[in-house]
């Protein structure tokens, strides 16, 4: 059995950097610390008839990012542009929240595109190449990690744990992607892996729904809530991208062995910590 490649100095701090965004407090915790005690009036005030069909909202959004963001970027690689997608996302949640709720309904589809679009600009920066049905995939997935890992959980990580859970969906997919496309006979296949992404990004619109409704809230904080959410998925591109440009080098393998010394040596410098602490105050 050949023995997995050992990282490079220089990539093993890539994939430290890429773990620490990957593993970051969710986007839901960072919200209600920008927020505060309100977000919890603004989850009260959401009309039920609104949560029955977030669902719904989510999975349609995905779907079109998956059919237009890629047709606006160009293949050929370059750098990525994450100030833009930061601004357009800005004035795309400001117009949100100017509306309120019914607002929403608009706003999410565009702002989904448009972090599909971040995303995928962030991928070709790593190296993918953005009309490939793998890198689409790839950039789908992202709006189920991110914020899932315990501070004090020294076993799997979230991220690892997400991507094995979509693996065999993501590989349907892509065998019918790369036959079919968008077709409707391979709608089935891509179907099954956008339910099962946006089961969990509607949280996370659920959220921003409630951000929205907080009394006093507005445009103001609509921009504020969207550059948010285009920093964390951003910052989760740029982790899951890195990831995947090292399994491309080194093999997938071999990364996660890495990842795992990586999360053992944190355990136990958490632990050298906690007993310096106890130590300290007896």
């Amino acid at each position: 059995m050949t023995e997995p490649l050992i990282l490079a100095d220089t990539d093993l701090r890539a994939l430290a950097e890429a773990r620490l965004l990957l593993e970051r407090p969710s986007l839901a915790a960072r919200l209600s610390s920008f927020i505060g005690s309100p977000l919890e009036k603004g989850m009260a005030r959401l009309p039920a008839s609104w949560r029955g069909k977030v669902g719904a909202l989510a999975h349609d959004a995905l779907l079109k990012a998956m059919e237009t963001a890629a047709r606006t970027l160009q293949p050929a690689p370059r750098e990525a542009s994450p100030r833009l997608h930061k601004l357009l996302g800005s004035v795309s949640g400001a117009g949100g929240g100017a509306f309120g709720l019914a607002g929403l309904t608009v706003e999410v589809p565009l702002s989904t595109v448009l972090i599909m679009r971040a995303i995928l600009d962030i991928a070709r920066g790593e190296g993918e190449d953005v009309s490939a049905s793998q890198t689409r995939l790839a950039a789908l997935e992202v709006f189920a990690l991110g914020g899932n890992a315990s501070a004090d959980d020294a076993t799997e990580s979230g991220y690892y744990a997400v991507r094995a859970a979509l693996a065999s969906t993501v590989s349907e997919a892509a065998r019918h992607f790369a036959q079919r496309g968008l077709s409707s006979e391979g709608a089935p296949a891509l179907a099954r892996l956008i339910t099962l992404v946006a089961a969990r990004y509607k949280v996370q619109l659920t959220q921003k729904a409630a951000g929205m409704l907080v009394p006093g809230i507005g445009a103001a904080a609509g921009a504020t809530i969207n550059l948010m959410f285009m920093n964390h998925f951003q910052d989760v591109s740029r982790g899951h991208f890195t990831v995947r440009r090292l399994e491309r080098q080194y093999g997938a393998d071999a990364v996660h062995s890495a990842w795992q010394a990586l999360q053992a040596q944190d355990a136990r410098a958490r632990g050298r910590a906690r007993a310096f602490h106890t130590d300290t105050t007896r």
